[in-house]
This record gives C-alpha cells, sequence and structure tokens, in this order.
C-alpha cells in the first residue's frame, strides 16, 4: 500500500468510527436512528437473549483481542503498521455497527423515572458521559488513539514515536475517565428495561475485565504507570486531598 492509499484508508476508518460514535448516542439515548437499545419485544425473548449476549460477546473479543500486543506484531506482518491503529478502530466500529444493526430488545421495565426533573437528571447524566468520552480521548491524544496520527506521520515518510506518559486532566483524579463516562452514559436513564439492563451490565463486566489488561500492558510499556495506579483510583475519585500533578498518560487505550 501507497503513502496516500494507507492515509486515506485511515481517514475513511475515522470516519467510519465517527458515525459509529454518533449512532451509539442515538443508539444507547432512543434517539434519531433507526434502531435503538430498547423497545418492546418482537419475537421470543430467550433467543433475543442469545442473540445480544453473542453481539456483545463478539465485540468484546474483537475489541480485546486486537488490542494486545501479542496479536499486534502479529497482525502488523500483514498489515502496515502505520495502518494497524486504524484498522483496529475499523474493525470495532463494524463490530459495534453489527450489534447495532442485529440488536434484539427484549421488552420488561426494571424501573421507570416519571418524575421530569430526575428524568431530566438523568439524561443529562448520560449525555454528560458521552461528552466525558469524547473530552477524554483528546487528553490522551484523540487522533492517535483513533490512528490519524499514524497515517499522517507515514504519509509524509516520518517515523511513529509513541506520545509521552503523562496524566492530564481529569487522569489526575481517576486512571480511566473514558470508562466513568462510558459507564454514565450506559446506566443514566430514566428507562431501564431488559435489553438495557443487559447491555449495561455485559459492557460494566467487559470494562472491569478489560483494565486489568490494559494496566499490565500500560506496566510494560511505561514503568512509571506503576506508581501513578498506587497513587491514583481506579475509577472513584478521592473526595478530599489535593489532586496530584500532571505527570510525564498513556498515549493511547489497550483495550
Amino acid at each position: 500500500m501507497g503513502r496516500i492509499a494507507i492515509f486515506a484508508y485511515g481517514v475513511v476508518s475515522y470516519a467510519i468510527f465517527f458515525a459509529t460514535f454518533l449512532y451509539a448516542i442515538g443508539f444507547v439515548a432512543n434517539i434519531g436512528v433507526p434502531t435503538t437499545l430498547d423497545g418492546p419485544a418482537t419475537g421470543s425473548a430467550l433467543w433475543a437473549l442469545v442473540i445480544n449476549v453473542a453481539l456483545l460477546t463478539l465485540f468484546a473479543l474483537q475489541h480485546s483481542i486486537m488490542a494486545r500486543p501479542a496479536f499486534k506484531q502479529w497482525w502488523t506482518r500483514t498489515v502496515p503498521p502505520a495502518a494497524e491503529r486504524s484498522t483496529y478502530v475499523l474493525f470495532s466500529s463494524l463490530a459495534l455497527a453489527l450489534l447495532f444493526w442485529a440488536w434484539q430488545p427484549m421488552g420488561g421495565v426494571i424501573w421507570n423515572v416519571s418524575n421530569p426533573v430526575l428524568r431530566g437528571l438523568l439524561v443529562g447524566l448520560c449525555a454528560l458521559g458521552f461528552g466525558t468520552v469524547l473530552v477524554t480521548t483528546f487528553l490522551i491524544n484523540h487522533f492517535d488513539l483513533f490512528g490519524l496520527r499514524q497515517v499522517w506521520l507515514h504519509l509524509h515518510g516520518r517515523e511513529y514515536t509513541p506520545l509521552a506518559f503523562r496524566t492530564p486532566g481529569l487522569y489526575r483524579y481517576v486512571r480511566h475517565p473514558l470508562y466513568v463516562g462510558w459507564f454514565f452514559a450506559f446506566w443514566a436513564t430514566p428507562t431501564m428495561t431488559a435489553a438495557h439492563f443487559l447491555f449495561a451490565m455485559m459492557t460494566t463486566g467487559y470494562i472491569l475485565a478489560a483494565i486489568r489488561l490494559e494496566e499490565r500492558d500500560l506496566e510494560t510499556a511505561h514503568p512509571e504507570y506503576a506508581a501513578y495506579r498506587e497513587s491514583v483510583p481506579m475509577l472513584v475519585p478521592r473526595v478530599r486531598g489535593a489532586a496530584p500533578s500532571e505527570t510525564p498518560i498513556r498515549s493511547r487505550a489497550t483495550a
């Protein structure tokens, strides 16, 4: 693949990701998209459960396996190294697109908040969650995280260099603010259906498991991460005490 082709591939992969992210907001919040997370059951509840669990499992496996260093080392024998991150982003987007398309509403209501103030608050927290996710990607270099920096450097014939380990902004309070954002986005809903609950439970379990893999890889790549891990909480910020100063954070999420 030539440099221009790899750059175009990276740009297209990023565009597909961003469209998928926007669709995900509508999918979770049930706003403005053809398929949504919630809705009345349209068939067998057991069959819907099997399909939804399979879709979530497929996404979790793809998202984690392709992020592991050993897989990347093997994968880049076929995929140009400059396009590796873009390929990961593309496959993740396609796995999500499949989930959006094939998701089966299951009916059933676990909770339904009727108070308009509380409903507005929960909708606001969901929006805050998605906003936190997006902002956090820019804290850790949005363009590196989604492969654009890699293909841009390759286009100009410059060698890729990993970003320095830093702890900017929210990373001074929790080690994984991006995942905190996802928790708000998935759990803060005024109406929790069975399908939404399954989605939130499985994604939460996946995130908690992925953190262990991610932090293991980060400690291998960045020896200073061990000290950071000891001094900063994983997901829940400390109520008291001054925020630690910024130190030399990961260049990308690894799970």
